[in-house]
C-alpha cells in the first residue's frame, strides 16, 4: 500500500469535518443573533408583541422617542 492511498481519504474526512464544525458553529451565532436580536425588541416594547405598526403610528412613536430624548 502506498501512503498516499491512506493520506488522501484521511485528509479529505479532516477537511470535511473542518467545514462541518465552521458551518455549525456560523450557524449558530447566526441564531443567537436573531435570538438577541427579537429579545432586545420585545424589551423595547414593554415585553408585548404587536403584530404591525401602521405608518402613522410608527411615525408618531419616532418623533415622540426624539421629543423625549435631548
Amino acid at each position: 500500500m502506498d501512503g498516499m492511498q491512506i493520506a488522501l481519504p484521511v485528509l479529505g474526512i479532516v477537511a470535511a469535518a473542518a467545514v462541518t464544525f465552521y458551518a455549525v458553529s456560523f450557524a449558530e451565532i447566526g441564531e443567537k443573533t436573531f435570538r438577541d436580536l427579537d429579545e432586545s425588541e420585545e424589551s423595547e416594547n414593554g415585553g408585548g408583541f404587536k403584530s404591525s405598526l401602521s405608518s402613522r403610528e410608527r411615525r408618531a412613536r419616532r418623533k415622540a422617542d426624539k421629543q423625549f430624548k435631548p
